[in-house]
């Protein structure tokens, strides 16, 4: 065997060891405030079907398609899509349907990988008519998604995402006309 080949093994083993010592789990979150009380942005989470007017990967693929099951909205909704190699194929339920509070979704990707996520919204009244919101994702990752966690930044990728979606969420809640109080 070649000095080369020792090195080469030797660097490979101790990236190896670098990446099984990298944590098992992660957290991506993102938050923003919108000028609308709790109730009023809770309705646009909760309810799958207003997802495609603020959803950063509905627009990803115009083509896709998307079943909704279970319950219209809240607690035992479920979406399902399919679309291109960008959007994949995938389904979440919501499991968690605090009103004006918390949105927590499972969320299970099938393609182009196989993983389980959670995926949470949590609602934060700021005075009599602002609310921050944060979306959270979170779960576990095997090798190879540690790998693609620390080398690729899905940390900041995703985050964009969730940026856009907080971005548009804000838009179409603050375009709504505001109902006078009584």
């Amino acid at each position: 065997m070649t000095i080369f080949a020792l090195v080469f093994l030797a660097l490979l083993s101790a990236l190896i060891a670098y990446i099984s010592f990298l944590p098992d789990s992660f957290r991506i979150a993102r938050s923003t405030t919108i000028d609308a009380p709790p109730e009023t942005v809770f309705r646009h989470i909760n309810d799958f079907h207003s997802w495609r007017d603020w959803s950063p990967w509905a627009k990803l693929d115009p083509e896709m398609t998307a079943e909704y099951g279970g319950t219209p909205q809240g607690y035992g909704a479920t979406y399902s899509w399919s679309g291109n190699k960008e959007v994949g194929v995938g389904r979440m339920e919501i499991v968690e349907s605090r009103q004006g509070e918390r949105v927590r979704i499972k969320l299970e990707f099938k393609k182009p990988f196989k993983a389980n996520n959670d995926v949470q919204f949590d609602l934060k009244p700021m005075g009599e008519n602002r609310t921050e919101v944060t979306w959270a994702m979170s779960g576990r990752h095997e090798f190879i998604g540690k790998a693609m966690y620390r080398f690729f930044n899905v940390d900041k990728a995703l985050g964009r995402q969730f940026e856009k979606g907080l971005a548009d969420l804000k838009r179409v809640v603050e375009s709504q006309p505001k109902i006078a109080a009584g």
